[in-house]
């Protein structure tokens, strides 16, 4: 999973697991299974609790998730090893703390494995059987993601539990995750209108988690656990750190510190105490990688600079300052209010105190307005000097001119400003 967290509190007291899990969720949930596992989704309908939190997100959100009865598929290990093809490594597509994760081909109706190209693609999460820390992410998986169903959510088809082998099938994602488009190198850029309705998916996914019926703390907030459709629409993943909140009045819920380095809000680092809006602050963080187009942690970049937030802040509260974060590959293409908004919405999201942060329901009608500011549509930096360059062609006697004016307009163009502030050694 990455930086992981793994800073034991004297709080909670685990112990390696060997055998079979005896969580009571878990058992229902695959007793429940076992009886209809060729279903492919549930039909019992616990409710659709609103996102929004108040008028104006009852007036601008947009219709809530279902919570529905677990009802996953139980899959044999030999149908999803005829599915991937043996797990063959060329069918690996991620890795992270519970094992590996592998492209399968399942028929779209049945769900029994099919041929590469025949049916539907899906992803199939294989447990490393040595690690305690996979069974416990296998169980939070099943737990939540297998009675929650909503538009922000990645999808989970079914399961496999077989001795030592613990499985996840999911929906398969063809976009990738955020993670992998926003710091590739030589990847094409994500548009100021797609980055804001990724953030905006994104909040969506996080407000059904925090309106439950019980709240849902996600714990692991971070771009590589948000993935995207063909469309880039955003649905989170990965509940293996997912955590139920607070209940009888608490305002936190205390537990072992688990995470991503960079993305854990601070309280929860400093005590343990994890309180619902400990997810916001991990939005934030996100949503200020999408502005600056930066890893929240590079130790590859210049001394001072290593910390993203600690090198950002004092950007983000001043106007005239903005352009020197912004990502030099946007190309100046956003409007100015709507990304100075945006970074007063981090602002928000990062306070140290989390009863000062915004709820995400608040946050989303935020994302919302600033999606609303649009600017006058104007050519980018290279199209200006396409344009130029074409202007003096047609011009006679104005070809060594045109030659001329080119290298200068390159020579001021691209990402002079952002590059100096701090050197982009990692995409």
């Amino acid at each position: 999973m990455g930086n992981c967290l793994f800073l034991e509190s004297p709080v909670e007291n685990h112990s390696p697991i060997t055998t079979r899990p005896s969580t009571p969720v878990v058992e229902k949930a695959i007793k429940h299974n076992n009886s209809s596992n060729n279903n492919r989704h549930g039909a019992e309908n616990r409710g659709s609790p609103a996102v929004g939190g108040g008028r104006a997100a009852e007036k601008e959100l947009p219709p809530a998730g279902q919570i529905i009865t677990p009802n996953l598929k139980m899959f044999t290990y030999g149908e999803l090893r005829s599915a991937t093809r043996s797990f063959k490594p060329d069918s690996q597509v991620g890795e992270g703390g519970f094992g590996k994760v592998f492209m399968g081909w399942v028929d779209s109706k049945t769900y029994a494995p099919s041929k590469v190209g025949v049916g539907m693609p899906v992803a199939v999460k294989k447990s490393n059987p040595d690690s305690w820390q996979g069974l416990q992410e296998w169980k939070a998986e099943v737990q939540f993601l297998g009675k929650f169903s909503h538009p922000n959510l990645v999808k989970l088809l079914g399961y496999c539990w077989e001795e030592k082998q613990f499985l996840l099938v999911y929906e398969y994602m063809e976009g990738g995750s955020l993670e992998s488009h926003l710091f590739r190198r030589g990847g094409d850029s994500i548009s100021w209108e797609t980055r804001l309705n990724i953030a905006t998916g994104a909040a969506r996914g996080l407000a059904f988690l925090h309106t439950t019926e019980k709240q849902v703390i996600y714990r692991d907030f971070k771009a590589s656990n948000i993935l995207l459709d063909k469309d880039f629409n955003a649905k989170l993943s990965d509940f293996g750190l997912a955590k139920l909140g607070p209940d009888d009045g608490d305002s936190h819920v205390t537990t072992r510190i688990l995470g991503t380095y960079g993305y854990a809000a601070p309280e929860y680092i400093a005590t343990g105490h994890l309180y619902v809006k400990s997810d916001v602050y991990g939005f934030g963080v996100v949503l200020l990688e999408l502005l600056t187009g930066l890893k929240v942690v590079d130790l590859n970049r210049p001394n001072g600079s290593h910390n993203l937030i600690d090198w950002a802040k004092p950007f983000l509260a001043e106007k005239r300052k903005l352009k020197k974060i912004m990502d030099p590959r946007l190309e100046n293409q956003y409007p100015p209010k709507a990304a100075f908004q945006a970074t007063e919405l981090v602002l928000k999201c990062l306070e140290s105190e989390p009863k000062h942060r915004p709820s995400m329901e608040e946050v989303l009608v935020t994302l919302q307005e600033i999606n609303s500011i649009k600017m006058n549509p104007t050519p980018s930096k290279a199209s200006e000097k396409r344009i130029a360059a074409h202007c003096h062609r047609q011009e006679p006697g104005n070809s060594h001119r045109s030659s001329h004016n080119s290298s200068l307009n390159h020579k001021y163009s691209g990402n002079g400003v952002a590059s100096s502030s701090l050197p982009r050694s990692s995409r």
